[in-house]
């Protein structure tokens, strides 16, 4: 498996190096070869992209192969929610496919969550487990049109404590969730945070968002961007664009 994110990266790399680490490009394209081209583009930047469920199911596994071979680190969203058997196998063929990071729905509950743990810890290279906790797109009016009558933030403490409790340290959350996520689940925990806009950049349907530098404030470890570099006429300037925005906010951090 790729190496993670540390929270202590390396005095040794630059702070634009340590940025190429925490960016994840999202490859929401409908098809393989759009993917191979768009990640072709973005190369020279981008070592992480993500693969999420259009592509998956347009494309199937191979591409996350393809994306491997090629030498860069693949974030797996596919939110898996099932029962526990079909979680821990999907688990297994995540992990055997290459992907460096496996998004799972902390909804699933906690038998869920230890069937995924305890497939993931009996793979040779497995993938790191992310509960997702509330997706960015739901606001309070959202969550409880489903029925659950917690603020946004409420619902993701519930659901994180719930990973927590199931040995899994990673997490997906808005930015807006994640200095108070940071505080629950401690410094080592891996904090995967979409929702990410630069400044000016048209938010789509995302409710819950933030820039870079003030999503690695409160303690992001990786940043997923999609739309502000892939639909960009030059996805390989936004990128650039993006990561020295990174750096910068990288560069200004005060040292522990």
């Amino acid at each position: 498996m790729t190496e993670q994110f540390s929270a202590r990266s390396s005095p040794h790399i630059s702070a634009f190096e340590q940025a190429q680490e925490r960016l994840i490009v999202a490859l929401d394209v409908p098809t393989a070869d759009a993917a191979l081209t768009l990640a072709g583009k973005l190369e020279d930047q981008c070592q992480w992209f993500k693969v999420g469920l259009e592509l998956y199911i347009a494309a199937g596994p191979s591409i996350v192969e393809k994306l491997v071979s090629r030498g860069h680190s693949i974030f797996l969203d596919l939110k898996l929610h099932d029962i526990p058997n079909t979680v821990a196998s999907a688990v297994r063929s995540a992990s055997s496919l290459g992907a460096s990071m496996l998004t799972i729905h902390a909804a699933g509950g906690p038998a869920m969550l230890a069937a995924a743990r305890d497939a993931a810890a009996n793979m040779a290279a497995p993938a790191q487990l992310l509960a997702v906790t509330v997706l960015t797109s739901m606001d309070r009016a959202q969550l409880n049109a489903i029925g659950v009558p917690n603020a946004p933030n409420e619902q993701v403490a519930r659901l994180a404590k719930l990973g927590l409790d199931a040995g899994i340290n990673g997490f997906v959350c808005s930015p807006q969730e994640v200095a108070s996520l940071r505080a629950l689940a401690g410094a080592d925990a891996v904090l995967v945070t979409p929702g990410i806009r630069p400044t000016g950049a048209d938010i789509g349907d995302q409710r819950r968002i933030a820039t870079p530098t003030l999503a690695l404030e409160q303690g992001a470890s990786y940043l997923v961007v999609g739309r502000p570099i892939t639909q960009a006429a030059d996805p390989a300037l936004a990128a650039e664009a993006i990561l020295m925005e990174i750096a910068e906010a990288l560069a200004i951090a005060p040292t522990e």
